[in-house]
């Protein structure tokens, strides 16, 4: 498929859409990036808010591996054109950014990559522009909002009921979101190192830069709270809601 060419000087932008995992918390036969949502799945609605975006010149698919030749076909009749390959996932969230990874290994390391959640199909343009915006200084951006409940650290006492152990500043706490955006050359060394430490399990890219490489600073851009991943039932009402709330401010 044919693929945008940053202009002379620009780092080429690629976001990969990962949606590698079965979604279990959901419950139902299908993974949650195949659920419709306001007539198309999931998955498309992420991958059609990347190739809108003026800023991403190339997108890359991580999908179920036994679901990689359905992907195809909703890329190619959505007409998705910046989509230049659909690879499979792996069992975990960190084996799915690594096989996105190995997908642009034929980029330069000060190129960047976008890391999303397919699950996250709301993402807006400017989430997209202020990440990309952000790495021409950062090598590494998170996305992330305010936390506005009271987020607590709880522990077991001696007869095995939760306690509160303590209570963070909540001013000081926020809500990770997607995508994560990196530079090629940090992520690549994050993941590298995070490979000889199989007893770490990350939940999100920044994480790994954050343990594995402490003198890279993860900046972080504001989401949006319109932003929300799909993870029960219920959310994909929600997610409706706020779909059509967006297309009627347009």
């Amino acid at each position: 498929m044919p693929i945008d060419r940053p202009a002379p000087g620009r780092p080429h932008v690629t976001a990969a859409v990962l949606a590698g995992g079965v979604g279990a918390r959901m419950g139902g036969p299908r993974p949650k990036q195949l659920l419709p949502l306001a007539g198309r799945t999931i998955l498309e609605r992420s991958v059609a808010a990347f190739c809108a975006a003026p800023q991403v010149d190339e997108v890359v698919v991580v999908m179920v591996p036994d679901l990689v030749a359905e992907a195809e076909k909703i890329v190619a009749e959505g007409g998705h054109g910046k989509v230049s390959r659909i690879v499979p996932g792996g069992a975990s969230r960190s084996d799915s950014s690594r096989a996105a990874l190995r997908a642009v290994a034929h980029r330069g390391g000060g190129d960047l990559v976008l890391l999303h959640d397919a699950a996250r199909p709301l993402v807006s343009g400017r989430i997209i522009a202020s990440c990309v915006a952000a790495l021409a200084e950062a090598g590494a951006v998170g996305v992330a909002v305010p936390s506005s409940d009271t987020v607590v650290e709880v522990a077991a006492d001696t007869r095995g009921h939760e306690v509160i152990r303590s209570v963070p500043d909540r001013a000081v706490l926020r809500r990770m979101q997607t995508p994560q955006g990196f530079r090629l050359d940090v992520i690549r060394r994050a993941h590298e190192r995070a490979l000889a430490d199989p007893g770490f399990v990350a939940t999100d890219d920044c994480g790994v830069v954050l343990r594995y490489l402490p003198e890279e600073p993860v900046r972080i851009i504001p989401g949006e709270e319109g932003n929300i991943k799909v993870t029960h039932p219920g959310d994909v009402a929600v997610a409706e809601v706020l779909l059509r709330t967006l297309e009627e401010e347009r």
